[in-house]
């Protein structure tokens, strides 16, 4: 099973368990702080998704594996679970909610939508392997080696995140950087799954981001007839991690939401 973290409730309420789901290249650990303020209510719990932190290395990362992996930890920690996931997270959520709807209660979709994209995010796993391992030891000796690399200091924090400066071996990534570079089209694709998942569901994008079109909104529509949009002002793609108190407040307000018959 994926490993995961539990932020055990407050208060203990009827509210069902909030699983959520990390992007690519990212850590369960990543959602922390959001992680432990949505636990006033309810156990939260984040996990590494496989190929990432301290989850099993595979073989492939397709989203029907992902989904798998998901239903498992949902039916762990007591379905039905409301749901979260950030982009490739936001895309194992919807293939989960679209083939085992009865795992989940709500889901927040955070600046993703069920389509193909066509940029490649392989030139990060080529940087992180060009990073000098080489008696490496803290953190801002990474990051000075790093930005030969990659300018990007937002970036780089990030992407350090997932480097063990502690391990017996000696420094490493904890990132399958073979499974992701080989399985890059179908991180960044879509399966085409087809289906419905009938509850609620909020497509919750940055106002600066670029990946939930409006274009996109009628196939989102078809698959999740309950969808509603909003955007955060003047966040992009990362907009938990630039708007961390207001991406928190509106998936709380989403989440615990009276329950609406459908239109």
């Amino acid at each position: 099973m994926l490993s995961l973290i539990k932020h055990p409730a407050a208060t203990r309420t009827e509210a069902p368990p909030l699983l959520i789901a990390h992007g690519l290249f990212g850590t369960g650990r990543n959602w922390g702080v959001i992680a432990r303020r949505l636990a006033d209510i309810r156990d939260v719990y984040t996990v590494d998704m496989r190929n990432h932190g301290e989850s099993p290395h595979m073989a492939t990362h397709s989203y029907p594996d992902l989904a798998a992996d998901l239903a498992e930890v949902a039916r762990h920690i007591g379905a039905p679970v409301d749901l979260l996931g950030h982009s490739m997270g936001g895309k194992a959520a919807m293939q989960l909610a679209l083939t085992e709807p009865a795992l989940v209660r709500r889901m927040v979709v955070a600046d993703i939508a069920p389509v193909a994209y066509t940029h490649d995010q392989t030139r990060h796993i080529d940087a992180m392997r060009a990073l000098d391992l080489t008696g490496l030891s803290t953190r801002a000796e990474a990051d000075r080696r790093l930005s030969a690399h990659i300018d990007d200091e937002g970036l780089r924090a990030f992407f350090l995140q997932s480097l063990d400066l502690k391990s017996p071996q000696g420094p490493r990534w904890k990132l399958n950087f073979d499974t992701l570079a080989a399985e890059m089209p179908i991180i960044v694709g879509w399966p085409g799954t087809t289906g419905q998942f009938g509850h609620p569901t909020l497509f919750l994008t940055g106002s600066e981001s670029h990946y939930v079109k409006p274009e996109y909104r009628d196939t989102i529509r078809a698959l999740f007839p309950r969808a509603r949009f909003a955007k955060l002002p003047g966040a992009g793609h990362w907009l938990h991690a630039e708007k961390p108190r207001e991406f928190e407040e509106t998936v709380r307000v989403f989440l615990t939401a009276p329950e609406r018959a459908p239109a």
